[in-house]
């Protein structure tokens, strides 16, 4: 122990002694009043910290609370998770060091004021009045007249006792003195070294806590920024569609009505329609109308029972109501009862009678079918639209079935491997099975366009078009890079969250497609010639060819190095013969002029793959007349080519520097198969080139008695519907006749067209 007064010192009594007193006594106050200052701002420290601590839980429990199950969101859900834990186990560290600071700092300092140097104090007092009745004794033993023996004794005893008694008072003040400035070493530098190590040890334990979660945070940091990325894209997409819907007329609202007798949730209809009571009042009410498990149901609120208004739709008839004041009133007429509806628009009227329809005719159809067999209902027609030729329609979709998933790998589900699929993805070319094309649907049109092989309706081009894909070669394309990623595919069995990530990052983040730039693996590509290549394509590694340095637009070779009109020449044998044997290399190409070169010959796999690269399925030539995809695929007469730009949002109707569309084309070329498929997806046979010719015009020019009546025909057809009106005849049943025969044999049978335009007279 430090001696900070010597004991001699203060028997002497010296004034050395009294000015180290004072001193001392200086300090000691000094230190009491720093002390308590200190105390109080620990009290204050601790106070804080406990709010500070409780405040952070509450934190922590809305961090939970916002990573409930119920968001639906795994990422965030396991982000929250995890941090709310560590936050939780730091919280609890530091209420430890809280503690910890209460006992070590704040008890040991506030009992040292109060004890320590209370005691001093008393001590101090004690010696100061021993030093006062000391300094009177001594005055008094001065004082004693030299004569008076007795008051000469009584002073000197005095001033012994007094003298003793300082001296002990003393002796015992500087000990405390010496006692207390130990102390104030060993108490506060303890108090400190407590406080220290808990703060190390806290932060120790909050370091530890939060390097557990580093890997974590590198990998949540990479999907950040992979978040990021998609967030801008799919904000630039919504803008510029926000900007192109913008530009179109929105004073209208008609909700789109689509029937999907197969849908996921078993709901084939749904909307909102008013209904007249059937009270004294017939007042009406705004409801949300649904069709399913065959019964027209409707309801208020969502959580509400919905209400039955047909328990079987085979029981009830549906029909316009003209005899109501109120607009677009249709009637569903059943035994027991009949329920009066109101649309919002004469469209939502017709597609809900419409709907009732198709509801009806998939009842009775489910009752007529073997429920063990779902592969007895083939059909090539829609449900509600069953005719006389219904039985021959029904064995051509059964047909179609078998030859689509005759192709390489269409016996199973594109995307998860379920064996038996009876959906497609007509603009992919795949088959898909009922949970996976829910997912495809929910994607939307502009990634997938789902179609049922059981019970939609199926044009030959369509089929012919299913028929030059197939699982094995799109799989190819989106699935090239998939060993490099450690993504595992789903299998039939995998939950539908599953199914539903693996789709989205195939087909729309497209994370598995070869990525670009790439170095050579393809020798110069040959045009397919459909089905008789069909399994040596397949059987190729479906890559793209390598790229070099993107060429310039203007510079762009010609694929056959003739002119449309020199193509009237030549024979549509000799044509495709030029073709075959031409043979061009496809490397340097960007996705736009590789769409554009593919399509010219025809060689699915390479278009599949240009658009799964992000080509512009309109991407214009500039070099060869502003010549579009499309444009190319009419002038090689690759009907099947046509149909899959078409189906992936090729502009039927984009003309080039001439002003001649694919129709156009078409004509002039004599294709009459692709007239009849252009004038099936809307294309305007009144537009004219900058010669002012029309596509009737110009047939009539070449003598194509074909082409001119399928023309003429659509032209009446169009007329036809306009005078019918939205509940007439959706034209005449000759339109539909004739058409159906040039379809039939545009894709099966092209050689007797081909025939027939080289000689009109036949």
């Amino acid at each position: 122990m430090t001696v900070k007064m010597d004991f001699e010192e203060c028997l002497k009594d010296s004034p050395r002694f009294r000015a180290d007193i004072e001193v001392v006594q200086s300090d000691v106050i000094e230190l009491e009043t720093r002390l308590e200052k200190l105390v109080k701002q620990c009290q204050a420290m601790l106070d804080a910290g406990r709010v500070y601590c409780q405040t952070s839980k509450s934190f922590v429990s809305g961090l939970r609370e916002l990573g409930h199950p119920r968001s639906g969101d795994k990422t965030m859900e396991e982000c929250l998770e995890k941090f709310s834990k560590k936050l939780t186990i730091i919280l609890d560290a530091q209420g430890e060091v809280i503690e910890t600071t209460q006992k070590a700092v704040k008890m040991k300092l506030q009992n040292f004021v109060k004890e320590d140097v209370r005691r001093f104090k008393d001590v101090r007092k004690e010696f100061e009045r021993s030093s006062e009745t000391l300094e009177g004794a001594l005055a008094r033993n001065a004082q004693a007249p030299r004569g008076k023996q007795h008051e000469v004794d009584e002073a000197s005893n005095g001033l012994l006792n007094a003298r003793k008694a300082f001296r002990s008072e003393a002796l015992d003040y500087v000990l405390e003195i010496n006692v207390i400035e130990a102390k104030k070493k060993t108490d506060i530098l303890m108090a400190m070294l407590s406080m220290m190590e808990a703060q190390a040890q806290f932060f120790q334990h909050g370091h530890q806590s939060l390097s557990e979660l580093d890997e974590y945070r590198r990998k949540l940091a990479e999907e950040h920024t992979q978040f990021v990325l998609n967030a801008a894209r799919e904000k630039r997409d919504m803008e510029q569609k926000h900007a192109a819907i913008k530009k179109k007329d929105v004073s209208y609202d008609d909700s789109i009505m689509d029937f999907n007798a197969d849908a996921a949730n078993g709901i084939a209809m749904e909307g909102y329609l008013y209904k007249r009571a059937s009270n004294a009042f017939k007042t009406w009410s705004r409801r949300w109308f649904s069709i399913q498990k065959n019964q027209l149901v409707y309801q208020k609120k969502f959580k509400d029972q919905p209400t039955v208004v047909v328990e079987d739709l085979r029981l009830c008839t549906v029909k316009p109501s003209s005899e109501n004041e109120r607009r677009f009133c249709f009637e569903v007429v059943s035994p027991s009862k009949c329920c009066l509806l109101q649309a919002d628009s004469e469209r939502q009227q017709q597609a809900w009678i419409s709907a009732v329809q198709n509801s009806i005719a998939s009842a009775f159809q489910e009752r007529r079918e073997d429920p063990h067999s779902p592969r007895q209902r083939c059909s090539s027609v829609s449900v509600g639209s069953l005719g006389g030729g219904g039985v021959d329609q029904q064995n051509e979709g059964c047909k179609a079935l078998e030859e689509i998933q005759a192709i390489a790998g269409n016996r199973q589900c594109c995307d998860c491997g379920e064996a038996g699929p009876d959906w497609a993805s007509i603009n992919l070319g795949i088959t898909l099975c009922i949970v996976c094309s829910g997912i495809h649907r929910s994607l939307g049109v502009h990634f997938s366009k789902v179609r049922s092989l059981t019970l939609d309706s199926w044009e030959p081009e369509l089929i012919k078009l299913m028929c030059e894909l197939g699982n094995t070669v799109i799989n190819r394309i989106y699935e090239a890079r998939i060993d490099e990623i450690t993504i595992k595919k789903p299998h039939p069995s995998s939950p539908r969250g599953d199914k539903e990530s693996w789709i989205k990052s195939k087909y729309v983040e497209k994370k598995f497609i070869q990525k670009l730039p790439e170095t050579g693996r393809n020798p110069p590509l040959r045009r397919s010639s459909g089905r008789r290549n069909r399994a040596t394509i397949q059987e190729q590694n479906i890559q793209r060819p390598p790229l070099k340095p993107k060429p310039n637009r203007a510079t762009l070779p010609r694929v056959t190095g003739l002119n449309p009109s020199d193509l009237l020449q030549k024979n549509n044998t000799s044509f495709h013969k030029d073709v075959d044997e031409e043979q061009e290399d496809l490397s340097g190409l960007h996705p736009g002029a590789l769409l554009y070169r593919s399509a010219a010959l025809q060689n699915f796999p390479v278009m599949a793959d240009a658009l799964a690269h992000g080509a512009d399925v309109n991407w214009v030539n500039v070099a060869e007349e502003s010549s579009t995809p499309l444009i190319q695929a009419v002038s090689a007469n690759a009907l099947a080519a046509c149909e899959f730009l078409l189906q992936n949002g090729a502009n039927v109707n984009q003309a080039d520097s001439s002003g001649r569309g694919p129709l156009h084309h078409a004509t002039i070329l004599g294709h009459t198969g692709l007239v009849c498929l252009f004038l099936k997806r809307g294309a305007d046979y009144n537009a004219k080139d900058k010669n002012d010719k029309d596509p009737v015009t110009i047939a009539l020019d070449n003598a194509n008695a074909d082409i001119v009546t399928l023309l003429r025909i659509a032209k009446m057809n169009k007329e036809m519907r306009e005078m019918d009106g939205a509940f007439g005849q959706s034209g005449d049943d000759t339109y539909h006749d004739i058409f159906r025969d040039f379809s039939q044999m545009a894709s099966n049978n092209p050689e007797k067209l081909n025939r027939r335009s080289a000689d009109p007279k036949s």
